[in-house]
């Protein structure tokens, strides 16, 4: 049988004539077989024929449209099967050709994305034609503000194959500030569309004897059938869109909170700062005012502890430049003895009694203060305050007779007081130690920095009559 030449979703057909040759009435079956039988049919399908009589049938082609159905030429065919003599049988054969068709479905994933510069894309692509193809990748964007980069840019394709290609969308430039800005753009699959299909005229004709007569098929009348066209959108794929938004890289709210940090910076400087400074230099004179009025109320006042003293002996310092000199140059310290506290005489020869050890050195330098406990008498101490009003940096050593008590810092505190609920009893002639190591003299609150350390030291507590 001649070729027929069929495009996918179309029709063609062609005719076959059954002869029977024999001397008996013979029924025949016809069928297509072979990789068309599929789309392919006889109307009609069976024939009865007289002696020396023939009969056309029309076959038609019908493939779908479909990358399962392969372009080309397929082979063909036609088994004209006899009912009386089944061993007569008779197969014609011939070939469809199968003509190309180009179908490709393309999809963007994700259709939007955001991003301060760039962002990356999927765009899936499948051939849906019965032909390999090579498809190329294209982007197109209204302006020049954005590049579109595939990876691949180029890829083959078999029937019914698939494959994603990396998108690339990057922005010109960057948006510093303002509103976000959305860019569209269009991703094309591009490929090379094949003809449609034409027309075909065949015919096609077969022959078989048996013992009993001969039944015979031959190219009988012909007709011309047209294949239907397809259609043209499924050829090439419509763009598919997509957008990018491309994001300020200092948003609108950012700008807002800096205008309002730099508006609260300039109250500062301009409000606030020369008030504090104010208030602090205010706080400090009169600090200084202070202190200064209380050194003049401890010079012109006598010495606790001394003669003019009702209270009890009077306490010593000695430094390093003097040994065993009271006040000697640089180490010494006035150390005041005791003083009747609040209180008065209670029962028993028992008084509240406290004394204060006061001692100045300069830097560098050791220097010692003392109170004596009066003979006679036990002193029993509840409480020690100790007074770094400038601040000095050195080390301070506290000791009741033998008994050591505490050994601080100077740099840590400004004011540091103990308090025991049992009293730590001193006995008579025996001595409260203040040891005082001077680093670094410290800045009062006249804001000067003073030429030596300066400590105050108060001990309180009860002294007692000693029972003999």
């Amino acid at each position: 049988m001649p070729t027929v030449t069929v495009s996918p979703g179309g029709t063609a057909t062609t005719t076959l004539t059954v002869r029977n040759d024999g001397d008996i009435v013979e029924a025949y079956t016809l069928e297509v077989v072979g990789d068309c039988a599929a789309w392919s049919t006889v109307e009609p399908a069976r024939v009865s024929l007289y002696p020396g009589t023939s009969e056309t049938v029309t076959l038609t082609f019908a493939p779908p449209r479909s990358h399962e159905v392969r372009a080309g030429e397929t082979p063909l065919a036609v088994r004209v099967l006899p009912a009386e003599h089944p061993e007569s049988v008779v197969v014609p054969e011939g070939t469809v050709t199968v003509e190309p068709f180009h179908e490709l479905r393309t999809e963007l994933e994700p259709r939007r994305r955001r991003g301060w510069l760039g962002a990356r894309f999927r765009t899936a692509v499948q051939n849906k034609g019965n032909t390999p193809i090579d498809v190329a990748f294209t982007g197109k964007q209204a302006g020049e503000e954005l590049r579109l980069g595939f990876t691949p840019g180029q890829k083959r394709l078999e029937p019914g194959e698939s494959a994603e290609i990396r998108l690339k969308v990057r922005a010109a430039k960057l948006i510093w500030f303002g509103e976000p800005v959305t860019w569209p753009f269009e991703v094309e699959a591009a490929e090379a569309v094949a003809a449609a299909g034409t027309a075909s005229e065949t015919t096609v004709g077969a022959a078989a004897g048996t013992t009993a007569g001969t039944a015979g098929a031959e190219a009988g009348g012909t007709k011309p059938v047209r294949p239907e066209p397809a259609p043209s959108d499924l050829l090439r794929p419509e763009p598919v869109p997509g957008e990018f938004l491309q994001l300020p890289v200092l948003p609108k709210w950012l700008l807002i909170v800096l205008a309002a940090l730099l508006a609260l910076l300039l109250a500062w400087f301009a409000l606030v700062r020369p008030a504090v400074k104010s208030t602090a230099k205010q706080a400090a004179t009169e600090a200084a005012q202070e202190e200064a009025a209380r050194g003049g109320q401890q010079q012109g006042s006598p010495t606790p502890g001394g003669p003019d003293s009702p209270g009890g002996n009077q306490g010593q310092g000695t430094g390093p430049d003097a040994p065993g000199t009271p006040g000697g140059n640089g180490g010494s310290g006035t150390g005041p003895g005791t003083g009747t506290g609040p209180g008065g005489t209670g029962a028993g020869g028992t008084e509240q009694s406290s004394a204060t050890i006061d001692v100045e050195i300069n830097a560098g330098i050791e220097g010692v203060g003392t109170y004596k406990v009066p003979a006679g008498k036990v002193f029993g101490i509840t409480d020690i305050v100790v007074a770094n009003f400038q601040g000095d940096e050195g080390v301070l050593t506290i000791s009741f007779g033998e008994r050591k008590i505490t050994t601080i810092a100077l740099e840590t505190f400004r004011n540091q007081d103990y308090h025991w609920v049992t009293p730590i009893q001193v006995p008579e002639n025996a001595t409260v130690t203040a040891a005082v190591t001077c680093a670094k003299p410290g800045t009062p609150a006249t804001g000067t920095q003073a030429s030596g350390c300066h400590q105050v030291i108060n001990v309180s507590g009860v002294l007692s009559d000693l029972a003999r």
